[in-house]
């Protein structure tokens, strides 16, 4: 029991460090990105170096998968008492939410396309040069 609550502690304590600093560096840097975006790299950034094993985060990032939902919902009230707003912008949401979707698909369409096209070509080349060198190919 005792084990099991200082696992999320440990991971609720990484995932808040991590929070707090990236609002710090974006306090810092002035910017409009929001700081909790800069808390998601560095946590990123940690676990990919493995200086934070993915072990010490699960529990606290389980938890806050499992009751998303509930997470949402100030969202949602706030987006209530804006929704004028909303309505007078709608086109312009909708427009960038398509658009935007597009944009990646296109362009990771077109990017698979590529790799896929230049991994075949590779895998021509490397049958040539074989059938080459036995002396199938080129012989009547």
């Amino acid at each position: 029991m005792i084990n099991t609550l200082l696992k999320y502690v440990v991971s609720f304590a990484l995932i808040f460090i991590c929070l707090a600093i990236g609002n710090w560096i974006q306090q810092m840097l002035g910017v409009a990105i929001p700081g909790s975006i800069f808390g998601m790299l560095l946590l990123f950034t940690l676990l990919a170096s493995g200086f934070a094993p993915v072990d010490w985060v699960r529990p606290g990032a389980h938890l806050f998968i499992r009751y998303m939902m509930l997470l949402f919902v100030p969202i949602s009230v706030g987006l209530m008492n804006h929704f004028d707003m909303l309505l007078t912008n709608a086109w312009a949401i909708l427009a960038s939410a398509i658009g935007g979707s597009a944009i990646v698909m296109v362009s990771l369409g077109l990017i698979l396309d590529r790799f896929l096209n230049a991994d075949k070509k590779r895998i021509d080349v490397k049958k040539n040069i074989k059938t080459d060198a036995n002396g199938v190919k080129g012989k009547a």
